[in-house]
């Protein structure tokens, strides 16, 4: 759903809403709004957290988090990945959503009411934010689709899901 109260939203607009229970983001001035999302969602989102952390004690090249979350690339856009891998910063975890300004991983796990703009809109923000991997996790097809920055169309996966 957006919000058509005005035309061009900011990232701190879009922190001062309300703690609703809706998710807020903005994407090159648009406002995206989403409800909270349902049991198997986040069930998802545990595992795909789970599993990125044990990779990540073994390679320490970031740190696994989940929304909600406030990863602002520029003043015109904040996203809240379900999960994604920030960098560290300056060799250390980050401590605050300000020190994270890129992302090595987003995960998207597919709602019927973010489907849209994970598939669309999000994807060709992370692409073109260089962010390495962006994976759409689709629930009922079960698969992942794989994107990269240069991609035109997705790599399929599914033999783990």
């Amino acid at each position: 759903m957006v919000m058509p109260a005005q035309t061009v939203w900011t990232a701190e607009e879009a922190r001062q809403l309300p703690d609703d229970g809706n998710r807020y983001e903005v994407v090159d001035g648009e406002l995206l709004v989403s409800p909270s999302p349902q049991l198997p969602h986040q069930e998802a989102v545990s595992l795909i957290e789970a599993s990125l952390r044990a990779f990540l004690k073994r390679e320490p090249i970031g740190r696994a988090l989940h929304s909600p979350a406030d990863i602002e690339f520029n003043p015109r856009t904040l996203v809240q990945p379900d999960v994604f891998v920030a960098p560290l910063f300056e060799g250390r975890r980050p401590r605050n959503w300000t020190e994270i300004s890129t992302l090595l991983l987003a995960v998207e796990v597919l709602s019927p009411s973010t489907a849209r703009y994970d598939r669309w809109t999000k994807r060709r923000l992370f692409q073109r934010e260089g962010v390495p991997e962006y994976w759409i996790v689709d629930l009922d097809a079960r698969v992942v689709e794989r994107w990269r920055p240069a991609d035109t169309r997705p790599e399929i996966v599914s033999d783990s899901i």
